[in-house]
């Protein structure tokens, strides 16, 4: 899980400088992510084991697509495109809220002190980070929108819900068989509504630069990053792998730092990265709800072995 918001905070200053270089809209790059990947994932599946998928977890699947990967990506690049910057990476960091309190009622995972103050010094540190890194002069940037708040908070419920729910079915298959379906079933609800977009970009005008960092959106942020998050998801628990997000802020601010020179890394940030990291860890260490009931039928245990 690491390794793929590593992979994901790289991703977005690249995505930026398509953007800024090209007639690469975000919608396009959506489109270039979901159908290539879903390539890729088909290729994949031709050297890897085949798992026969029944119809009702071939359904299961197709929901999944769409809270994990359409709406989740779908609607946060809607809202990025009516609210700010600012506002939509603020918007990022309540997912591991919102999958801790949907744990909390769908898997009855427990929500303890140290799992609170772990999201909570999580939080605080990214949203330090993302604060003191939006140096833009008001004049030239954005300005935040409601909707477009609403539409980003959408975007990371899902995310949220498909961490919690999809957990049991990820389990069940391995990484390259969930996602050629989940990006396959993707790229049918996408392309009717970009097609257009689509069909009328001048590739020509594309330069080789551009499509470099395309194709690392597509290969790395999308196709390794997506077959790394199942073998998250088996392992570790929903809060928990929702809690690796604030690495991509991290990520992000130190790339731009070293190779743009755009950003000055001084104490504030080096205390905000410190907060991460320290609530990531908290998280990762609390206990589950395996743990906490393993420990209440041991100490029942040991009380039933020593009656006073």
């Amino acid at each position: 899980m690491l390794t793929a918001n590593v992979i994901w905070g790289l991703m977005s200053p690249v995505t930026k400088f398509v953007f800024l270089g090209s007639a690469v809209t975000p919608i396009l790059m959506v489109d270039f992510r979901v159908v290539f990947a879903a390539i890729l994932f088909w290729i994949t599946s031709l050297f890897t084991k085949q798992e026969h998928v029944p119809h009702k977890d071939l359904l299961k699947l197709f929901f999944a697509a769409l809270f994990g990967v359409v709406f989740n990506q779908g609607l946060f690049t809607v809202g990025l495109g009516m609210t700010s910057p600012v506002d939509a990476s603020i918007i990022t960091t309540s997912t591991p809220i919102l999958t801790m309190i949907i744990a909390a009622y769908y898997l009855k995972e427990p929500v303890t002190a140290k799992k609170i103050l772990g999201v909570f010094l999580g939080a605080c540190g990214a949203l330090m980070l993302i604060l003191s890194s939006s140096n833009v002069s008001s004049g030239n940037a954005q300005e935040g929108n409601i909707w477009g708040d609403v539409i980003c908070i959408s975007a990371e419920v899902c995310f949220a819900v498909y961490l919690v729910m999809f957990k049991g079915l990820i389990s069940r298959y391995s990484p390259v068989t969930l996602m050629k379906w989940m990006f396959t079933y993707t790229s049918i609800c996408i392309i009717p509504f970009s097609y257009t977009e689509l069909a009328a970009l001048d590739w020509a005008s594309v330069s080789v630069t551009v499509w470099g960092a395309v194709a690392f959106v597509v290969v790395g942020a999308t196709y390794l990053s997506y077959l790394l998050v199942p073998v998250a998801q088996r392992n570790l628990r929903p809060t928990v792998v929702s809690m690796y997000c604030y690495v991509q802020p991290v990520v992000a601010t130190c790339y731009v730092a070293v190779c743009w020179g755009m950003e000055s890394f001084g104490i504030l940030k080096g205390i905000a990265v410190a907060a991460i990291f320290s609530g990531v860890f908290l998280v990762t260490q609390s206990k589950s709800r395996a743990q906490m009931e393993a420990y209440e039928q041991a100490r029942m245990e040991k009380q039933g072995n020593n009656p006073e």
